[in-house]
């Protein structure tokens, strides 16, 4: 079975709409396929208004909260949509955001760079305003010479752009999910960096606030690398996921869908929605 439970749009960071994305995932054959935009579920709902006959579609949403001083991404799947706490807290994410993005834009003005909150809104469009529209900015203004560029001097972990402050707590966020009857995942675990002990903690915090799945699946990762996300599965009792973490058509990048065939010892999320 091919599935993907990873993927952002134009709603977000990515750089296809919802629409081109349901017909790229059909075209490479998805089977099961999410949504999950950045703290929005603006692309997911218009999907609804469109013809995705031949792949089931499964609400989805990556939120932000904080856990052991670091941002930690939680996969939603298969929520209400319509849930009054999901919806209050995609409200609260949103306007975290804009906070963020205020700070981020006033430690770039004091660093020389002013107008970066009206450049980044531009890029946007509307969209879920992300460090990746304010990347863009960067480039455009010829501050920097590309987007990684932009990440390494001013957006990424420990740079002015880091902002964490204002995000929920890892348990605020899957108690809403579980309220909302939806499935809760970790997601990327490895790309937090933690040390073995602190990453044990994490999952052990994740599955005591009632989490249910980690992704051993992120996009082209080594095959050692999801051997060890799937003995930490096990070693939690976790379901597992698996995803693209699709944003644009890269010759790095991994493109949609994952086969599941080699994780058949594992319980997959994917068991749930069949």
């Amino acid at each position: 079975m091919i599935v993907d439970f990873h993927t952002h749009s134009l709603a977000s960071d990515g750089t296809l709409s919802a629409g081109e994305l349901i017909e790229r995932a059909k075209s490479r054959q998805v089977e099961q396929f999410a949504l999950t935009d950045h703290d929005t579920i603006a692309g997911w709902q218009s999907l609804q208004e469109m013809n995705h006959q031949g792949i089931s579609l499964i609400p989805g949403v990556e939120l932000s909260c904080v856990w052991g001083g670091a941002t930690i991404h939680v996969v939603g799947l298969a929520f209400k949509p319509a849930s009054d706490v999901l919806l209050a807290l995609l409200d609260q994410l949103g306007q975290a955001r804009q906070v963020r993005a205020e700070t981020i834009a006033s430690r770039l003005e004091r660093q020389g760079m002013p107008g970066a909150l009206v450049g980044a809104s531009a890029i946007a469009g509307g969209a879920q305003l992300c460090r990746p529209h304010f990347a863009q900015w960067l480039v455009a203004e010829g501050y920097v010479d590309s987007v990684n560029a932009a990440f390494d001097a001013f957006l990424g972990s420990g740079k002015l752009g880091d902002v964490k402050t204002f995000w929920p707590t890892l348990s605020e966020v899957v108690s809403v999910l579980r309220a909302s009857d939806g499935v809760s995942v970790l997601a990327h675990p490895l790309h937090y960096k933690f040390t073995r002990t602190k990453l044990r903690a994490l999952c052990a915090a994740f599955v005591e606030a009632g989490g249910d799945a980690i992704e051993v699946v992120n996009g082209r990762q080594h095959q050692s690398d999801q051997d060890s996300l799937c003995r930490l599965a096990a070693d939690f009792d976790c379901r597992v996921s698996v995803g693209s973490d699709f944003h644009r058509e890269w010759q790095h990048g991994a493109d949609l869908g994952v086969e599941t065939e080699g994780l058949k010892h594992m319980r997959g999320v994917w068991e749930l929605f069949l």
